[in-house]
């Protein structure tokens, strides 16, 4: 019997709102893809992101349309050329490295030829709020050690004093999440140094990031919206320091795994990220947190509940991906 592709779309409730600077929601939306090759089912999650113009109906449909090719036996390398970069691909793409594993009787990690997977320190996320909020917030995770806090165009440093008082150990990393502009990046760099913020990402809008060539920021940048896949590595060159890998944005793994080799050839740093989902979008992520510089693979934490046999968290580290979940 051929390989049969099913997709399905699914809803999972916050514990709360969940604010960046360019939108707000209580719920995620997510896409399922699942490989069924007689006993063996092959799954993976992406989450379709109105910043890249998809939505949960048009990457359902996307995926679909590949029904015949993976019944014809679809590998990576011709998900690759089938579809663009973006959630469609990368929960496929996911579904085919599950699928693999789990014929092969191998962990993904072998079949990727990286070390394997070990517990990871991660960032946890503090949503975008007012000043007193998010310092409230900071305190509540003043044991995780490390938070990334999100922010927009008002009370910057405000707020990050806030937090700074709030968890005064913690390591911390900042996301407007392109919300500023170079004057607003030249006001906040210095005091956001002095607080120990580590990085900024992506502060500028991608369509504007040429601005940074040249500038000499404080704190090192990361680039989030201006990174997708390797060929996006060249036109970062003099303006960011790192660059956050998402399966969402790379079209699952098989591209993060080339985009970091390339990044680090290139002499960028590595930020291994998430969005919101549960932790089959997450799991294979997992692949990349070895060496890299920033882990912040916290999703699942917002969920009111997360699937069985879901990521582990403690002590402000992720465990490993269980073969009951991925991988």
């Amino acid at each position: 019997m051929p390989p049969s592709l099913t997709v399905r779309a699914e809803t999972w409730p916050l514990k709360g709102a969940f604010a960046i600077s360019r939108a707000a929601k209580t719920a995620v939306q997510v896409v399922v893809a699942e490989i069924a090759d007689g006993h063996i089912v092959g799954r993976g999650e992406a989450v379709p992101y109105p910043r890249y113009a998809e939505t949960v109906a048009g990457v359902v449909a996307a995926i679909e349309a590949q029904a015949v090719a993976v019944a014809a036996g679809m590998d990576r390398a011709g998900l690759a050329s089938a579809l663009p970069a973006g959630a469609a691909r990368c929960a496929l793409d996911c579904a085919l490295w599950d699928l693999a594993a789990k014929r092969e009787g191998a962990r993904a990690w072998t079949l990727a030829g990286v070390s394997e997977t070990q517990p990871s320190p991660t960032f946890d996320t503090l949503s975008l709020d007012a000043p007193e909020a998010m310092g409230r917030a900071a305190a509540a995770l003043r044991d995780w050690g490390a938070l990334k806090v999100k922010l927009g165009s008002a009370s910057v440093v405000e707020s990050m004093r806030a937090v700074r008082k709030a968890a005064p150990a913690a390591r911390l990393i900042v996301d407007p999440n392109e919300a500023w502009t170079i004057e607003d990046l030249r006001a906040h760099s210095g005091a956001l140094a002095d607080l120990g913020v580590e990085m900024i990402e992506q502060p500028l809008s991608a369509d504007a990031d040429e601005a940074l060539s040249g500038f000499a920021s404080p704190v090192p940048l990361c680039a989030d919206e201006s990174c997708h896949t390797a060929r996006d590595l060249s036109a970062l060159a003099g303006r960011y320091d790192l660059v956050s890998i998402k399966l969402n944005k790379t079209g699952g793994l098989t591209e993060a795994l080339r985009l970091a080799d390339a990044a680090r050839a290139a002499g960028f740093g590595i930020m291994v990220s998430c969005m919101v989902s549960t932790s089959l979008a997450l799991a294979p992520a997992m692949l990349l947190a070895e060496g890299a510089a920033i882990v912040d693979l916290d999703g699942p934490r917002w969920l009111t509940r997360d699937r069985d046999h879901g990521l582990f968290y403690e002590g402000g580290r992720v465990h490993p991906p269980t073969p009951e979940l991925w991988g």
